[in-house]
């Protein structure tokens, strides 16, 4: 633990100076200082991302937990819904996610649901996957003992509606290979359509998005990233700037000092 902690000195100095310049106004003395302790523990980066400011409380984000568990070399992630507590009708979901930190883990467990009722009226439609992400979220912050809620584990907390009802897209059919019945294309447009409307209502640059959406993913282009990471970013883009597009904007902005220091 000492050799981890002493390691993780240079993201506690870069998230203390990100937070000086963009959020020292809204700080107390208690988050500062929970900021160094999840800094120092988990490496977690406010610069990419993996900590959000909300409501006057630190939470992590899905990707920042991923990026914790490839760094911890996590051995493993086995998620399976729960039929009886799953209802596609009325588009409720629960599953229960596993992880296991080496191989001879037995696992930590964590559960995770959504319906319309608990999640942001914009990703209307996407709960199934909410519901997945929100059981691997637990399940990882038990492993790696973080206290701190998960944002996409929040629901509509400090959420508005918006301001056009977003129509929810139709359900999926699913063949014997897992496919589609819309194909692989149609369900990538219904997914670059929900984008585009996020960037529009929301007033985002379309390029800083796709360049976060590339680190968030975890590929070298969008191109590269799977259909489930693009769908995982929508959400996350979703409840982000539905909660606080300030802070977004920071973290989007952050992609324009990359470009000028790699180009200076």
């Amino acid at each position: 633990m000492k050799r981890r902690e002493s390691g993780n000195h240079s993201v506690v100095g870069e998230n203390l100076r990100y937070a000086r310049r963009f959020i020292s106004r809204e700080l107390s003395p208690g988050l500062w200082e929970q900021l160094r302790a999840l800094s120092r523990d988990c490496a977690l980066s406010l610069r990419h991302g993996d900590l959000l400011l909300l409501n006057q409380g630190w939470y992590v984000t899905h990707a920042g937990l991923l990026r914790l568990a490839k760094r911890r070399h996590c051995a493993g992630i086995h998620v399976q819904s729960i039929p009886e507590l799953c209802n596609a009708k009325n588009a409720r979901y629960a599953f229960r996610a596993t992880v296991f930190t080496s191989g001879r883990c037995h696992g930590f467990v964590g559960y995770g649901d959504a319906d319309p009722a608990n999640v942001s009226p914009l990703v209307h439609g996407a709960e199934l996957r909410v519901a997945e992400t929100r059981a691997v979220n637990r399940a990882l912050r038990k492993a790696y003992g973080i206290g701190v809620c998960s944002v996409e584990e929040i629901g509509r907390l400090g959420q508005q509606a918006p301001e056009r009802p977003v129509r929810k897209p139709p359900p999926e059919s699913t063949d014997g290979n897992g496919s589609t019945g819309h194909g692989v294309n149609g369900n990538g447009s219904r997914v670059r359509d929900h984008l585009c409307l996020l960037i529009r209502q929301h007033k985002l640059d379309a390029e800083l998005v796709k360049a976060y959406a590339v680190e968030f993913c975890g590929t070298k282009t969008l191109r590269e990233a799977s259909r489930q990471q693009v769908e995982n970013f929508v959400v996350h883009l979703a409840d982000w700037a539905a909660r606080d597009r300030n802070a977004l904007l920071c973290q989007l902005n952050s992609h324009v000092r990359e470009r000028a220091g790699g180009a200076a």
